[in-house]
């Protein structure tokens, strides 16, 4: 008894200094923390999904879940190099709109003259433990020592695949301005981000920025947290409004009335970057299967979709490539553009029906 309830002890405490690391952030407090407390959408200590969304599908244990995750993982992660480019981001035409995709759902926007980077990881680590979560073999090409001076950087929400320690401390000095839920400026502002230079959002409010730059955060159905305590700070999307261009940047969400209500008030889209892969049956509320994709692009009225969460972390139990096979056969039966490029293939987001290989097909 006296030997199990000190290694108890041993466990707890080691945990809780673990967890001290600056790489776990800073939940919100003082004159951020009340502003949080007057969102309509923070209720009994968290914040809180338009619709009710379990964390678990109806039916489902952690037990069976932990069961599925021991026993149906086939080729979640490739058995050979992931094929990539490289392309040299401080040397592009300052007049051209371009994306370049990282891998996953980081990505780096020009558009109008601005340079605009969304979710970098690129640290090739996606969990706080080193060894659990690792980027597929050839899927980071990029270090920060590749991104080039940043007007804008866009955090969907604080989850580890979209917020790393290490990659946005390196980026520091190279970022102007950060746009972000509620809460989520308090990670930032714990690694040595200048308050000024944060720029937090509730759900429906609008940002007036730059050279007739201007963005709307809107709801994703989702979840927040970096240790234990879910839900203190707030996921969102961005409806972005370029002088040329108006592009949906969806945060990690499950399909919900959300789409359809955006799509109405903001909609025409020229293009909606969704995330689709990590999905299971098991968590349906929270992210989106290929078909939930398309219908939310549908809803968006979005003309062209760029399919991002996948290809570089295995996070779900589906095959890793399954999520790309599944987008490009479904897309047929509709008349939307698919960006499939693969990682770090440069994107002209003023060509109308632009090719991409199948660069995932063959490998095994």
């Amino acid at each position: 008894m006296i030997i199990t309830l000190s290694l108890t002890v041993l466990l707890i405490v080691t945990v809780f200094i673990y967890t001290q690391q600056a790489k776990f952030g800073k939940m919100a407090q003082g004159e951020r923390f009340e502003k949080i407390k007057k969102s309509p959408h923070y209720k009994n200590g968290q914040f809180q999904n338009q619709n009710h969304t379990p964390n678990l599908t109806e039916g489902v244990s952690y037990y069976s879940l932990l069961k599925d995750f021991f026993s149906n993982r086939k080729r979640i992660k490739p058995f050979n190099r992931l094929p990539s480019q490289k392309t040299n981001l401080y040397e592009l035409n300052p007049a051209s709109n371009l994306l370049v995709w990282f891998g996953h759902s980081s990505y780096f926007l020009q558009i109008d003259g601005k340079k605009i980077l969304v979710d970098p990881v690129l640290s090739g680590i996606a969990s706080p433990i080193a060894f659990t979560v690792k980027a597929f073999e050839g899927t980071n090409p990029y270090t920060t020592d590749d991104i080039p001076p940043i007007d804008y950087l866009f955090i969907s929400h604080d989850h580890w695949d979209h917020l790393d320690y290490e990659t946005l401390s390196k980026l520091q000095s190279k970022i102007k301005t950060v746009i972000c839920g509620l809460g989520t400026g308090a990670h930032l502002e714990h690694w040595g981000y200048l308050k000024h230079n944060i720029i937090e959002k509730d759900w429906h409010e609008q940002i007036s920025l730059d050279d007739g730059f201007t963005v709307n955060t809107v709801p994703a159905r989702h979840f927040s947290g970096r240790g234990f305590k879910r839900n203190k700070s707030l996921w969102c999307s961005f409806v972005l409004q370029t002088p040329t261009m108006k592009i949906f940047i969806g945060g990690d969400s499950g399909y919900d009335t959300h789409f359809v209500e955006i799509g109405k008030t903001f909609g025409e889209f020229d293009l909606a970057i969704l995330e689709n892969g990590q999905y299971d049956k098991s968590w349906k509320y929270i992210h989106m299967t290929p078909e939930e994709v398309l219908q939310a692009t549908k809803d968006l009225r979005a003309k062209k979709l760029l399919p991002i969460h996948s290809a570089k972390f295995a996070l779900a139990n589906h095959e890793w490539d399954a999520p790309l096979k599944s987008i490009t056969t479904l897309h047929h039966h509709s008349n939307i553009t698919l960006l499939t490029p693969m990682i770090g293939e440069l994107v002209n987001l003023n060509e109308n029906k632009p090719s991409f290989s199948k660069w995932w097909e063959g490998i095994q």
